[in-house]
C-alpha cells in the first residue's frame, strides 16, 4: 500500500517515487530471503544492508548539493514500509540510520566538516548508528552523564552505552553527551564519531524476544583526540525537537506499518484459500480479516497524516518546536505502535495454527515477536507522560482539519 503523500513545492525531490520504491523492493527481496536466519541466529542483516548500499539508499536523504538525492521523509518512510514487510530488523536498521542522518541534514549544513561528512555518507554509503542511551539514566535520551572533555582543539569521550544498535557494524556513530564536564545533564550536544576514532568494548549482549537482528548490544565507548569540529554546535534539545523526534516516530511507525501490512496480507491469502475450498460460504475468519484491514487503514492514515504535517513544517523551527506538533508526533507513536501489535494478533487469530507454526506460508511468529517491541521503543508510558505535561499548557483549537 502506497504511503506517499504530496510534498510541498519547497521540499526537494530527488527522483520519482517509483524509482526509489523499485530500489527498495529489490532490497526487500534480498532481505526476505535471509530474514528467518537473521532472527533465528540473532545476527546483523548483512545481506540486506549490502543491498541497501548497492542500491545507494543510505545516502538518499543527503541534499543534492552534497551528492545525495534530497529524498523527503515521506519517500524514506515508504521504503521503511516496504522493508518492514520483508525483514523487521533490516527495516529498523534502515530507519535508525535515516533518523540520525536527518539530524545531520537538518542541523549540520552550516558546518564545513559535517557537510564533508554528508558528502562521504552519500559517496561511500556509510552506515550511521546512534548512541543516546546510557547506563544510569535509563531510556531518557534528554539527559547524559558522560561529557565532552576538550583538550585544545580536540576532545575525549567515555560513554557507558547501555544500547548501541548495530554499533559493531556501523561506520559512524552519533553520540549524545554533556557539553562539558561541569554542564547540567540536560545540557547536551551531539558528536559525530567515525569508526577509526573510537573503541567499543561489548558490555551486554542483545538476546531478545524479537528485533534480534538489530544487534543492539551494550558497549563502553571511548574516543580520544577527536577534533572539536565534529561536535554539532546546536544544543541537542533543539536537534531532538526539530528533527529527531519527528524522524523517529514517523519512520518507526512506517516500519511497524510494513510488519502489520504483511500480517494482513497473510490473513487475506488464508481466508481466500478457505473460500476457494467452499464456494458460496463465507469463511469463519472473514469478519476478523475485515476488522484487521479496517485497523490497518486507520494506522496508515495516522502515519500519512503525520508525514504530511512534517513536510508542511519542515524548515520552520517554530512550527517544528510547537507544542501541538510535539503532541501530534507523540500521538502518532503511541497510536500506531499499539495498532501494529493488535493487527498482527488479529491476523494470527485468522490464520490460526498455520500462523503459530514456523515454516508455513502463513507463519507470523517472527512478525508478532518483532512488533511487540513497538510500544517499548521509548516506552509509551514515558511518551504519554510527556504528552500529559504538554497538554497542561496547550490551548485547544477544536478544529477538524488543524491541530
Amino acid at each position: 500500500m502506497n504511503m506517499h503523500v504530496e510534498v510541498a513545492a519547497t521540499v526537494p525531490v530527488a527522483a520519482p517515487a517509483e524509482a526509489l520504491d523499485a530500489r527498495g523492493r529489490r532490497v526487500a527481496e534480498a532481505a526476505a530471503r535471509h530474514a528467518d536466519a537473521v532472527d533465528r541466529e540473532g545476527r546483523f542483516p548483512a545481506e540486506a544492508v549490502a543491498a541497501l548500499k548497492a542500491e545507494r539508499l543510505l545516502g538518499i536523504q543527503v541534499p543534492r548539493s552534497l551528492g545525495g538525492e534530497g529524498a523527503s521523509m515521506s519517500e524514506i518512510a515508504e521504503i521503511c514500509a516496504i522493508l518492514g514487510r520483508a525483514c523487521s530488523a533490516a527495516a529498523m536498521v534502515f530507519a535508525m540510520h535515516h533518523i540520525k542522518l536527518a539530524s545531520l541534514v537538518t542541523h549540520g549544513r552550516d558546518s564545513a566538516w559535517h557537510c564533508t561528512l554528508m558528502e562521504r555518507i552519500a559517496a561511500e554509503q556509510l552506515l550511521i548508528a546512534s548512541s543516546t542511551t546510557e547506563a544510569g539514566i535509563g531510556g531518557d535520551l534528554r539527559n547524559s552523564l558522560c561529557a565532552v572533555e576538550a583538550e585544545g582543539d580536540a576532545f575525549r569521550l567515555t560513554k557507558e552505552a547501555s544500547v548501541i544498535s548495530y554499533g559493531a557494524q556501523a561506520d559512524l556513530i552519533l553520540a549524545t553527551a554533556r557539553r562539558h564536564p561541569e554542564a547540567a545533564t540536560s545540557d547536551q550536544v551531539l558528536v559525530a564519531l567515525l569508526r577509526d576514532q573510537i573503541t567499543l568494548a561489548r558490555t551486554g549482549v542483545w538476546d531478545t524476544l524479537g528485533m534480534r537482528g538489530t544487534c543492539s548490544d551494550g558497549f563502553l565507548l571511548k574516543a580520544e583526540g577527536v577534533p572539536l569540529v565534529q561536535v554539532l554546535q546546536k544544543p541537542f534539545a533543539e536537534i531532538a525537537a526539530q528533527s529527531m523526534l519527528a524522524a523517529s516516530h514517523l519512520l518507526w511507525g512506517s516500519v511497524w506499518y510494513g510488519i502489520a501490512a504483511y500480517a494482513v496480507d497473510r490473513a487475506r491469502a488464508f481466508v481466500q484459500g478457505e473460500a476457494r475450498k467452499k464456494p458460496g460460504q463465507v469463511p469463519p475468519g472473514a469478519l476478523r480479516l475485515a476488522e484487521a484491514a479496517n485497523e490497518l487503514q486507520a494506522m496508515k492514515s495516522t502515519v500519512v497524516a503525520g508525514l504530511a504535517r512534517y513536510e508542511d513544517a519542515k524548515g520552520d523551527p517554530d512550527a517544528l518546536g510547537a507544542i501541538g506538533f510535539s503532541i501530534m508526533l507523540n500521538n502518532v507513536k503511541t497510536t500506531v505502535s499499539g495498532q501494529a501489535v493488535d493487527i498482527v494478533q488479529r491476523a494470527l487469530g485468522v490464520v490460526g495454527i498455520a500462523g503459530y507454526k514456523n515454516g508455513t506460508p502463513f507463519s507470523l511468529g517472527r512478525q508478532l515477536r518483532d512488533v511487540l517491541s513497538a510500544p517499548l521503543m521509548i516506552s509509551n508510558d514515558r511518551i504519554l507522560s510527556n504528552t500529559a505535561n504538554l497538554l497542561l499548557v496547550q490551548k485547544g483549537s477544536g478544529k477538524l482539519l488543524s491541530a
